[in-house]
């Protein structure tokens, strides 16, 4: 299945998507070193959500590294690679480059899901925010690589895009 048979929707949505988890993870990085504390966090802290807590805990970090700072390293990698040229692009790599990445990043959110429902027993708003963003871009770069109809299926014309429906 080429690049150009990915429907614009799809593509858009794809890169609002990154754009938002990006975001995210902007703000988490740049509270995880203005308030190495996790306090400037806007978040409410409860029996059950804490971002303070989570963000600060031993579980925040990789290898040594600050989770917040791959976060946004994996974004701004993952945002590129959904941008429109790159879906344009007909170089079939791109797409299981990206496929990959996002899978690569499902898999670290179920690891840091499982730390925060059973190792830290607490829950980062923020996070579940960029963790619900990257299944929603897994289910959908899944969907853009594996899942669309055959080049000679209907409703797509012969560039690969979304055919008109014609208006009698």
């Amino acid at each position: 299945m080429s690049e150009d048979r990915v429907p614009k929707w799809l593509s858009t949505t794809c890169l609002v998507v990154a754009g938002a988890a990006l975001a995210i993870s902007l703000y988490l990085t740049i509270e995880h070193f203005a308030s190495p504390s996790g306090e400037g966090l806007a978040c409410s802290a409860t029996a059950t959500i804490n971002c303070a807590k989570v963000t600060t805990s031993p579980q925040s970090r990789f290898l040594g590294i600050p989770v917040a700072l791959l976060g946004l390293a994996f974004y701004i990698g993952v945002f590129v690679l959904n941008l429109p040229a790159m879906w344009r692009s007909k170089r079939e790599s791109v797409r299981w480059i990206r496929l990959a990445a996002v899978s690569v990043g499902m898999a670290f959110v179920l690891w840091l899901v499982y730390a925060e429902l059973y190792i830290i027993r607490l829950i980062c708003l923020w996070c579940t925010a960029v963790h619900i963003l990257t299944f929603a871009l897994f289910a959908l770069t899944l969907y853009a690589t594996m899942g669309l109809p055959e080049e000679d299926d209907e409703g797509y014309d012969e560039a690969g895009d979304e055919a008109e429906e014609d208006a009698d």
